[in-house]
């Protein structure tokens, strides 16, 4: 039998665990959360501190964040006992690398308003419980925000997520930089700069991006004046091309600003959608299309269905189908879109893999109407040839062959209407306008509501056909609500429970509900 002796308790009335500086770090699956407590931990012992880090990993890449702790102190001489994990109300500073980590932080007990620096970035990854909603599902930000600085002593809160992006780093970098700046740690700036150097690898987007989040921090956390983003100032500028198509352009351009002035800016971004995915006379039609509710609404409801129509009219237009997938796939704003979020500099050979399923039904939507048709009446035929179409396919993009497949495919849009999908949504789209406009007269907001319920058709393949089952159901519902005072309301009422989950028990038990009524 082995007896160790315990080290002796001080005999000064002094508590040895105040000594001990407590940090939790929540980061998701490659945000560098290991290596920004390899940081913190290099630091606090070049700096003559004792220190241990532990980790607990969270779920999968973003159902849970790992929580790494780091417990450090000064070096007494004598080896101190330090904890594995963190407990609530036990942390002094806590670092979330996302905005939603640090919500949860709170909801733990982790952040205190007694003694809690909670260094936090205000970006976003979505969980997947936001994800898998059909509807918006993404949690209120500016209400975790608010909570979180209620919760805690102190408040570091900037998108560090653009601050590394900017500098061509990651996150780890610009959260350090913000723990340096926060004053939070007894150690000088140059000691934060000098850990970095000693990691080696990436040192100078690192250091970019450390100073950046470091003044940002020092400053309080307030972001400069953005600049506008090139996309943005794109989008004002008339297009290249040439001089009688540019003409054409703003033509319609200048029949929006003839349009009701709250419905200039939704038309203008409708008529730029709508022409990007297919032409100019495309985007007439959608003006028409519009001018049509124009007519018959008013200043006096202050042109509700005229901004609503504006939107769901764009997004009835642009269709998701092969022709728009493959165009989007093979544009160089893509490739570009890519090589920045990877990091992917201009000399390196990006190797791009895409996936594709599709049914036969979008094989037939993208043949001549009487050929899909005739197709889709043939049992035989149509069976056939699923057999052969049906099946998950990986293309390779970055080579002539796979990219020459997209690109043909993109080439079949000026045939678009002549297509059999085309014909379908169109008569769909003329189907729903319809519905709206027949009820205008009726009551106001349900002509509103019925627009609205466009939101429910999104997506493509299987996406597509359970958001129009969905569609069709709620709509279904109408007419035994439509003489009601309060129909706008139930309306509403039917399309938020459509949106509440994929199998659509919510709609089931709203449409049971209304049949009692």
């Amino acid at each position: 039998m082995t007896i160790h002796r315990l080290p002796d308790l001080p005999t000064d009335g002094v508590d040895a665990t105040t000594s001990i500086i407590k940090i939790a770090i929540l980061a998701v699956g490659g945000q560098g959360g290991g290596v920004l407590t390899d940081w913190v931990i290099d630091l606090a012992e070049h700096a003559g501190y004792r220190a241990q880090s532990t980790s607990v990993a969270g779920v999968a890449q973003r159902t849970g964040a790992t929580i790494y702790y780091v417990e450090m102190t000064p070096d007494g001489g004598r080896d101190p006992v330090f904890s594995l994990s963190p407990a609530p109300g036990d942390v002094d500073i806590l670092i979330a690398a996302e905005l939603m980590e640090a919500g949860r932080a709170v909801m733990r007990g982790f952040v205190t308003p007694d003694r809690t620096t909670l260094i936090a970035s205000a970006h976003r990854v979505l969980a997947v419980s936001e994800k898998i909603v059909p509807g918006d599902g993404r949690a209120d930000s500016p209400g975790v925000t608010e909570a979180v600085a209620a919760a805690a002593h102190r408040l570091v809160c900037f998108d560090m997520e653009q601050v590394a992006v900017d500098a061509g780093s990651v996150i780890s970098s610009s959260l350090f930089g913000a723990l340096a700046g926060s004053g939070a740690l007894p150690f000088e700036r140059e000691a934060y700069e000098a850990t970095i150097r000693r990691s080696g690898r990436g040192v100078e987007a690192s250091l970019r991006a450390f100073n950046a989040a470091c003044d940002l921090a020092l400053a309080g956390g307030k972001t400069p004046a953005v600049a506008v983003p090139e996309a943005v100032k794109a989008e004002a500028r008339d297009p290249e091309g040439p001089e009688a198509l540019v003409s054409e352009w703003r033509a319609l351009r200048s029949m929006v600003g003839d349009l009701p002035a709250p419905v200039q800016d939704m038309a203008g971004r409708g008529l730029r959608k709508v022409v990007d995915y297919q032409d100019l006379a495309y985007g007439r039609d959608y003006l028409d299309h519009l001018k049509r509710v124009i007519a018959i609404d008013d200043a006096a409801h202050e042109w509700r269905l005229s901004i609503e129509a504006a939107k769901y009219i764009a997004n009835a237009l642009v269709y998701d189908d092969i022709i728009r997938v493959a165009d989007l796939k093979t544009r160089a704003s893509r490739e570009a879109r890519l090589r920045r979020e990877q990091g992917i500099g201009g000399d390196a050979i990006a190797h791009v893999t895409e996936y594709f399923h599709p049914r036969m039904q979008e094989i037939c939507g993208t043949l001549p109407v009487r050929l899909g048709r005739w197709i889709e009446n043939s049992p035989k035929v149509f069976g056939a040839l699923d057999k052969v179409f049906n099946r998950g396919r990986r293309i390779r993009t970055d080579g002539i062959v796979g990219f020459g497949m997209l690109y043909g495919i993109a080439t079949l849009k000026p045939a678009r209407r002549r297509l059999l999908r085309h014909e379908v949504e169109m008569k769909h789209m003329a189907q729903w306008l319809e519905t709206a406009l027949s009820v205008r007269d009726i009551n106001y907001d349900l002509a509103v509501e019925v627009l609205k319920c466009r939101r429910l058709i999104k997506g493509y393949s299987d996406t597509h056909e359970r958001g129009l089952s969905k569609y069709r159901r709620v709509m279904d519902g109408l007419p035994m609500i439509r003489h009601r005072e309060d129909a706008a309301d139930w309306l509403r009422r039917l399309r938020e429970a459509a949106l509440l989950d994929e199998e659509g028990k919510a709609l089931d038990g709203a449409l049971k509900t209304i049949e009692t009524l």
